[in-house]
């Protein structure tokens, strides 16, 4: 009886996918870092090249209105993470998302559970403990205990099974005289920076790719695997070989609607490292640099992970394979007169890219587009569903299965956004309302102070997805305004809207 209930929902019931076999799915779940929704040309038809992720969306279904909840800390990666790995909201992590709880069951414990071998490779930025109780296997982790924000100086360590990772054991993959990749220890003499070119070792990406391809076509275990990619790109610094970069000449870039030098305003947090990584203002000349950088180290991404489909149409596993893209979180590069991520603009800080597919996508689905509202917190529970699994009691994210088979157009009618202590946003049907108040701040480096501005913008998002012109201040908009700022309010409360910094513990509504 089992089976056969289990193998119903193999086939996503009214989604009618391909016949299964009677061995569970795998699962490969690809996770981009800073990798806005625009930044997938099938999806935001932008001048970025991304056949390789293209065809993931021709092959499978791409969720048009996915978002980042939200984000406590700068590192907006960090939750992100958690909430993917937990499928639990923003306001449920641990602090700010650094740790995972034992109490908070993790995607790779569950497929554990399930009898699934679990292999994580690539980036990881919560704690060690909660890394080695929801994997198996691993290769190539970086981003801890040692980052030189160098793509071709990534720091890596091998897989510990008992989630002890040290400075000592942490390596370097470089070039030798005749081009042969060799490790070597890191060394206190190795300086933070982006230093390093093609020339020097292997690029992160490539790196990752290897390993995820060797895992794939040296897969000969019975039980199915959940494989964990994480790529730290394209996340700054955007170095690519220069064959990609080619591709994307500076002054042929084209700069995108919602471009401005400066940002009108303090949104609360101007002054932090992402910022800082060019001067003000922004000119067109910077911001086409940066977007020439931005598109270059997608494309090269982008190869990297056809390289790991390939792999697995190679290994014969594609066919019973159950795909997840989604990027961690939006970028601004040169949009509103920002750079980087901590904002809650759509493309500029929330709007990310999710796509379902694999070779369980039948014919019919291929190429279907769902603008539902999600979050990357309820891929987790959708998962569950779509195998038949458990969903664990810690999980609050929503599955979207009812939406694939076609039952309900939604399963949520609104998106609510936070960033720290500054920032909040809540969107409903065509309207999106941003929030911005002044408020304490702390910082290591400039002890106390206080930052931001009490501004509000109203955009209608569904003909102004760029966030262009602020509606906030005309009259004719003033209830629409009152509206949503009495819904905002009473969606905080349900959600339990309070601060998970632990540095500056600084309530929103306090100063609203």
């Amino acid at each position: 009886m089992k089976k056969i209930i289990l193998l119903s929902v193999l086939v996503f019931l009214s989604i009618q996918l391909k016949a299964q076999k009677e061995t569970k799915p795998n699962v490969l779940v690809i996770y981009t870092d800073d990798h806005r929704y625009s930044g997938v040309h099938a999806l935001g038809g932008e001048a970025v090249k991304t056949p390789n992720l293209d065809n993931l969306a021709h092959d499978g279904i791409a969720f048009t209105k996915a978002y980042l909840m939200g984000s406590f800390s700068g590192a907006t990666c960090v939750p992100s993470r958690a909430m993917l790995l937990t499928g639990r909201n923003v306001f449920q992590l641990q602090g700010r998302g650094f740790d995972i709880p034992k109490e908070h069951t993790t995607m790779g414990e569950m497929f554990k559970k399930e009898g699934y071998h679990a292999h994580h490779v690539g980036k990881w930025h919560q704690d060690f403990g909660s890394l080695s109780r929801s994997f198996d296997t691993g290769d190539k982790l970086c981003g801890k205990p040692a980052y030189l924000t160098d793509q071709y100086r990534m720091p890596y360590s091998d897989w510990h099974a008992d989630g002890k990772y040290v400075m000592e054991d942490v390596y370097l993959l470089e070039y030798d005289e005749n081009g042969n990749v060799k490790r070597r220890p890191i060394a206190k003499t190795d300086k933070r920076g982006p230093t390093a070119t093609e020339k020097k070792g292997p690029h992160v990406s490539e790196v990752l790719a290897d390993a995820s391809v060797d895992f794939i076509s040296n897969y000969n275990k019975k039980k199915p695997f959940f494989h964990y990619l994480a790529f730290p790109t394209p996340h700054d610094p955007r170095q690519a070989p220069k064959k990609y970069k080619d591709m994307y000449p500076e002054d042929e870039i084209g700069l995108l609607p919602s471009y401005m030098p400066q940002h009108p305003f303090d949104n609360g947090h101007i002054v932090l490292r992402d910022e800082l990584l060019d001067v003000w203002p922004r000119t067109e000349e910077i911001s086409k640099r940066h977007l020439s950088d931005y598109y270059s180290i997608i494309t090269h991404l982008d190869a990297q992970i056809g390289r790991v489909i390939i792999a697995l149409k190679e290994s014969g596993l594609y066919e019973n394979t159950i795909i997840i893209m989604a990027g961690d979180s939006g970028l601004a590069v040169g949009n509103h007169g920002l750079l980087g991520k901590q904002n809650i603009y759509d493309e500029d800080g929330v709007h990310i890219p999710f796509i379902i597919s694999g070779g369980l996508i039948d014919e019919a689905n291929k190429g279907r587009r769902e603008d539902a509202f999600c979050y990357n917190l309820d891929i987790l529970p959708t998962l569950c569903d779509m195998i038949g699994i458990k969903k664990p009691a810690s999980v609050s994210g929503t599955s979207l299965l009812p939406i694939i088979n076609n039952e309900t157009e939604s399963v949520r009618d609104y998106t609510y956004h936070v960033y720290r202590q500054h920032q909040r946003a809540y969107r409903k049907g065509d309207y999106k309302l941003i929030e911005y108040v002044r408020a304490p701040d702390v910082s290591r480096k400039r002890g106390d102070f206080i930052s931001g501005s009490r501004v509000t913008q109203l955009f209608n998002i569904t003909k102004d997805p760029w966030e262009i012109f602020n509606m906030a201040d005309f009259p004719e908009y003033a209830e629409i305004v009152a509206s949503m700022r009495n819904e905002m309010k009473q969606k905080a409360k349900e959600l339990g809207d309070k601060s998970h910094d632990e540095l500056a513990n600084v309530d929103f509504w306090k100063y609203y």
